[in-house]
């Protein structure tokens, strides 16, 4: 069990910093106002992943592969990253604002239900904890049951709450030296491909 922890530990790390548009909100965020909006998000998103990783482990999650409920779901996930791509746009055409450093300790209930959101919508985060038995045999735990799911779990999510403070810290490191062409050109990157993943996933949805 030592060895599907660790497993799991490293599969979490690498899940999470897969970049993606929880990252880009959370840079976006960060930029603006530190390394608390930072973490907020990633905390959001965590709790989403949490949720799917129940669902897994319930086989609840194998629901929503009917087209039924992915597909509607799948939509409302594009809608919310447009909204989001529409927001990094209009913050990258307009000033960049003063860093007040006291910003860093304000956080924000959007922030959090930003990231939660993201996660609960991502498709790929069906995929993957739909497909969480499947994962845990191939790491040669034959017939998991509810302890191997537990210690996977458990790596998983230790991993993620890690990688939240090192996300986060990390954005609010950089900040400092970030200036007003780079706050465009920024803003405007994360906008492009926020808008990429949701006409990725409409096309694959409606396609």
């Amino acid at each position: 069990m030592t060895e599907l922890f660790i497993y799991a530990f490293v599969l979490g790390l690498l899940f999470n910093a897969m970049p993606g548009a929880i990252f880009t909100e959370s840079l976006r965020r960060g930029m603006r106002g530190g390394f608390r909006p930072a973490l907020d998000v990633q905390i959001g998103s965590l709790a989403g992943d949490f949720i799917w990783a129940v669902l897994g482990l319930l086989g609840a999650a194998a629901l929503f592969t009917i087209p039924y409920v992915e597909k509607p779901l799948a939509i409302v996930g594009a809608i919310l990253l447009g909204w989001i791509a529409w927001q990094a746009l209009l913050d990258g055409l307009s000033p960049m604002p003063t860093f007040d450093p006291s910003s860093s300790t304000v956080g924000g209930r959007s922030a959090v239900t930003t990231g939660a959101a993201l996660s609960l919508t991502n498709p790929q985060n069906i995929t993957y904890w739909t497909g969480l038995g499947g994962t845990i045999t191939a790491l040669g735990v034959a017939n998991p049951g509810w302890t191997a799911f537990a210690v996977f779990l458990v790596g998983f999510m230790a991993s993620s709450v890690l990688w939240c403070f090192i996300c986060a810290g990390a954005i609010a490191w950089t900040r400092r030296f970030i200036g007003p062409r780079t706050w465009t050109i920024l803003n405007i990157g994360c906008a492009v491909g926020i808008a990429y993943f949701a006409g990725l996933v409409l096309f694959r949805t409606l396609g």
